[in-house]
């Protein structure tokens, strides 16, 4: 199948509108490694050319199913990873430094059998370390050929500047690309990570189309939801119906699921749909866990949604506007810890 493609952030690697994300395949999604395998040899025949991973998905299993899967057929596959959470025991075996990613993606080319990397992508912020640290052994790794590119995923909008900045003044290789959470019921990126990204020209692969599962019509409302399973089992609050935000959100999916029913299609293929409309969305990553969730996805690969159904949804969900936030394992240090947001005490008063 022919699938529009399109230039990855400047770097002149072209890649499909939809991407295929291997977070579900391993222990922590789909054991079974020929159903993975199968997952995504189905997804190369239907044109998708780009494959996205990570060292830490199902500790390193993911990768070793990539790079099963791509035996004979590496040459025509955009193959992303990542690296940054830890990836076994003692302080030196995650974050940014030179020292970690050296290794890291070593163990990367091991597991993906592969001689190099096309997209290397820093998996969240360090706030250890500093970020010419980060970009120095990044360019050198360019260098040496063992990364085509690199990029960040889930940095705000401010650290994304401050690298290009570094890149700039320090004469380093910078971010080509940043991987952002971005769906319906998340749309904050929409007021400044995609602006910014569109003003120093990154491309942007975009994670959780689907929000978790709450744009698979899984949870509807006035339907008991099952907190025991799935993803519900790893974030029960997320789920919760009795939680007035939750209800907020199930009420926008039965909108949502009515607009679909309008237009022709399934809430999923909707949701994908809308994020590959926005114009600094090079592609969207799905990430099904079974062949079945894969083909459904697929048939809506030609899907293109009209200005009005687009303003409908702006409509139930305003730009820039999140009902949900997908932070993937990772809250800015700023908004958790106290002690940035607190004088002490003998400094609060105006007097």
């Amino acid at each position: 199948m022919t699938r529009r493609h399109r230039v990855l952030g400047g770097t002149g690697i072209e890649v499909s509108a939809h991407c295929l994300g291997a977070m579900m395949f391993g222990s922590a999604g789909n054991p079974d490694h020929d159903d993975c395998v199968r997952i995504i040899h189905a997804a190369l025949d239907q044109g998708i050319n780009v494959v996205d991973t990570a060292d830490v998905y199902s500790a390193g299993e993911s990768e070793v199913i990539v790079g099963k899967a791509l035996a004979g057929r590496r040459d025509d596959v955009v193959l992303a990873t990542k690296v940054h959470f830890p990836m076994g025991e003692g302080p030196n075996r995650g974050g940014s430094s030179r020292r970690w990613i050296t290794q890291a993606v070593e163990d990367s080319l091991r597991r993906l059998n592969t001689d190099w990397i096309d997209l290397y992508q820093v998996h969240r912020p360090d706030e250890s370390t500093d970020i010419e640290e980060t970009l120095w052994v990044l360019s050198d790794l360019v260098q040496q050929g063992k990364i085509r590119a690199f990029g960040c995923s889930t940095f705000p909008a401010e650290q994304i500047v401050q690298a290009q900045h570094a890149a700039e003044r320090r004469g380093l290789g910078r971010f080509r690309t940043e991987q952002p959470p971005y769906s319906i019921l998340a749309r904050g990126i929409e007021a400044s990570v995609l602006p910014v990204c569109q003003e120093y020209g990154m491309g942007v692969l975009t994670w959780s189309p689907l929000a978790a599962g709450f744009l698979t019509g899984r949870y509807r409302k006035g339907q008991p939801v099952d907190l025991s399973s799935g993803r519900a089992a790893l974030n029960p609050e997320r789920f919760d119906p009795s939680i007035p935000e939750n209800v907020t959100k199930l009420e926008i999916v039965e909108q949502l699921v009515e607009l679909a029913e309008e237009v022709g299609c399934t809430l999923p293929q909707l949701a994908v749909a809308f994020v590959v409309a926005h114009p600094a969305v090079t592609s969207v990553i799905i990430g099904p866990r079974t062949i079945e969730q894969a083909e459904h996805l697929f048939k809506g690969a030609s899907l293109a949604l009209d200005g009005a159904v687009l303003d409908r949804i702006d409509q139930i969900v305003p730009p820039g506007t999140d009902m949900y936030t997908a932070d993937g394992g990772w809250t800015r240090p700023v908004l958790t810890d106290p002690g940035r947001r607190r004088r002490p005490l003998a400094e609060r008063a105006a007097v």
